[in-house]
């Protein structure tokens, strides 16, 4: 099988990290509360792999289209809801089409061709997609394209495809009122849209364009992450080369309930300046009070990336085996940086989140991937005063972690090439005291990978 995959190694480079967070709230519930998952007979906080997810496809994205990085100038994704506006836009912009239409238009190209928009009576959905659809950035660019290029076959099928979608809307409203109206007899078709008129099909040339334009293609951030579409059942669905796990603090959860008071400026302001009783005696209460939780506490996460996996899929989307080899060893390196790097937004004002780095990060190669959850299964019992206290969480969990790894390395011959990067000193002077780790240390995430 490794024959397949290329000159860096096994199929399959397992990423390990421990970090520690300290008041912060990267995700939450339906609630607005942290998120949070039973392990080992205790709760833990969580952190979800789609928000980490999130954060290292929009890092990659954003270094590659700011020209940063090994990715630099490779094509990227934008999963969104607004392809039929942002095709419209490109309409108008580049094209010269009056704005109305050019909505209409893109909003019916890309409707026929499967998939499903919001209410047309609710100015909000109606022109986005029900789901978000990650496709390449310049997919709403080329459907303008060709939309612009059959003006004359679009715009003709467009007034036919508007008008019957009316009929359609009003004959199923006319049924609908009829069932309403307690047992009343439903309108004849001779005085309402029959309602089993059906839509003229889009133009066999528009949807192979528009299928064409929302294909994977060159995408890299669509080859590592994968995308499933299941509305339209001939466009490519891609099963993502990188595998990402929730994380879960090594210990009990721990959260706090934070009050807290904004002022009213103006009305501080006004006080402070006061002429007159009234206005000095002024309510003194906060303009706002709530409440928020943070969380606190050394997590585990784990990823993994299938470097043959991430080949086929770029060279499904049409690379050549040298294009394929050469974009995913950019690739992987940009996947481990932002692995290390990318921090969910949320909240980020008020906590400083974006600017942890990592306790420590543990990489290795392999013929399969590795979790290694289960070397936190029994929580770390921080207390110094209690016989099993191990101490602080961040040291506790590395050196559970290395001698895990090293455990299981002795035992499957398949795990090579181990390294360690960490950013916090403490745990670098403990990595010079433990003799068996199973990894060199490196000095940069991208040491991390072959």
């Amino acid at each position: 099988m490794t024959s397949n995959v290329s000159s860096t190694g096994s199929q399959f480079l397992s990423l390990h990290l421990l970090e520690t967070l300290v008041a912060v709230l990267p995700v939450r519930d339906e609630n607005g509360a942290p998120k949070s998952i039973v392990y080992g007979g205790t709760e833990r906080h969580m952190i979800t792999s789609q928000a980490r997810r999130r954060a290292e496809r929009v890092h990659t994205r954003d270094r590659a289209n700011a020209g940063l990085g090994a990715l630099a100038g490779h094509s990227t994704g934008v999963r969104t809801r607004e392809w039929a506006l942002i095709t419209a836009r490109a309409l108008t912009a580049a094209h010269g089409w009056e704005e109305e239409e050019a909505v209409r238009t893109a909003r019916a190209v890309i409707e026929a061709t499967g998939l499903k928009f919001g209410d047309p009576g609710k100015k909000t959905v109606a022109n986005l997609t029900k789901v978000l659809l990650f496709a390449p950035a310049d997919a709403g660019t080329r459907i303008a394209a060709h939309i612009d290029e059959q003006a004359e076959t679009v715009r003709a099928w467009t007034e036919e495809y508007v008008a019957a979608q009316t009929a359609v809307a009003a004959a199923a409203k006319a049924k609908k009122d009829a069932r309403k109206n307690g047992g009343q007899e439903e309108p004849s078709a001779d005085e309402t849209p029959a309602a089993d008129a059906k839509l003229p099909a889009v133009p066999a040339a528009t949807r192979a364009a528009v299928l064409t334009a929302l294909a994977p293609r060159d995408a890299i951030d669509i080859a590592l992450y994968g995308r499933f579409l299941a509305e339209i059942a001939d466009s490519p669905n891609v099963d993502g080369a990188v595998q990402s796990s929730h994380a879960f603090t090594v210990h009990e959860a721990e959260q706090v309930d934070d009050f807290y008071a904004a002022a009213d400026d103006a009305k501080l302001d006004r006080k402070k300046n006061a002429l007159d009783f009234l206005d000095a005696a002024d309510d003194a209460g906060a303009g706002m009070t709530g409440y928020q939780s943070l969380i606190t506490g050394t997590f585990y996460r784990h990823a993994v990336l299938d470097r043959l996996r991430l080949r086929r899929n770029l060279q499904a989307a049409g690379m050549t085996a040298q294009e394929a080899e050469e974009a995913s060893v950019a690739a992987e390196a940009e996947f481990v940086t932002a692995f290390v790097d990318a921090f969910p937004e949320a909240k980020k004002n008020s906590t400083a989140s974006t600017g942890s780095l990592p306790a420590l990060v543990l990489a290795f190669e392999g013929e399969r991937p590795y979790n290694y959850a289960a070397a936190f299964q029994a929580p770390i019992d921080e207390n110094p005063l209690d016989k099993d206290g191990e101490g602080p969480a961040g040291p506790a969990a590395v050196k559970r972690l290395l001698k895990h790894h090293a455990f299981v390395s002795r035992r499957r011959p398949d795990i090579q090439t181990g390294r360690v990067l960490t950013y916090d000193p403490q745990i670098d002077e403990l990595l010079g005291t433990l003799k068996d780790t199973g990894a060199v240390t490196v000095a940069s995430p991208v040491e991390l990978t072959a």
